[in-house]
């Protein structure tokens, strides 16, 4: 009975959620080694918590290079991306390259697999109103230097893709945070376990929906 009690009291909530317009949604957060190194776990969290997000899941762990490797999934449409936008910002350097776009991708990934096993990473799952889009607003764009300084990576780091070159690394950006709906929840899935994400209110729920 208590079971039933509390899934119908699960369900009237994102029943009445729904109603109001809120649009709940799961993200993955990951606190790389080098945010778990400089101590900005609690920085990090805290920022999605004060506008009103929750964390659903939360572990550390060193990921081994198969779980990384899944993460960053040998897709060619992904690779071929990634090695685009680093062409380009080597062009804009003035510096020639004279690789293909796709295996600039898979150096990229290789170094990406090399360095997130490197160390230990936190997990977190993210959850809230729109969290896909508030979380990736906050986190900023991928090169802190370029990254809004309000964002996460602009207030925290001025890593550049100069600095990361010179020493043949990938950037230190500090957090991952899932691109859209899809890959949240491939990432989530690969994890999490379905039994480490929980369902709870804030107490403060009335006030932020």
């Amino acid at each position: 009975v208590p079971l039933l009690l509390k899934n119908i009291e699960i369900f009237n909530m994102v029943s009445y959620l729904f109603y109001i317009g809120v649009i709940l949604e799961k993200t993955l957060v990951l606190i790389k080694n080098d945010g778990v190194k400089r101590a900005l776990i609690g920085s990090v969290i805290s920022r999605f918590e004060n506008i009103g997000l929750k964390v659903s899941a939360i572990k550390m762990i060193v990921p081994s290079k198969e779980l990384v490797g899944k993460h960053y999934a040998d897709d060619e449409n992904w690779l071929l991306s990634v090695g685009t936008k680093s062409k380009k910002s080597y062009e804009e350097k003035g510096q020639k390259i004279d690789v293909a776009e796709i295996d600039l991708g898979r150096r990229i990934r290789d170094r990406l697999i090399d360095f997130l096993s490197s160390g230990p990473v936190v997990a977190v799952v993210i959850e809230g109103n729109e969290a896909i889009f508030s979380v990736r607003k906050m986190v900023g764009s991928t090169e802190p230097k370029s990254a809004d300084p309000s964002s996460i990576r602009g207030i925290y780091s001025s890593d550049s893709y100069g600095l990361a070159d010179s020493k043949n690394r990938p950037i230190k950006n500090l957090v991952h945070a899932s691109e859209d709906k899809k890959s949240a929840e491939i990432e989530i899935s690969l994890w999490f376990n379905d039994d480490e994400i929980f369902e709870y209110d804030r107490s403060d729920m009335d006030a932020i929906y």
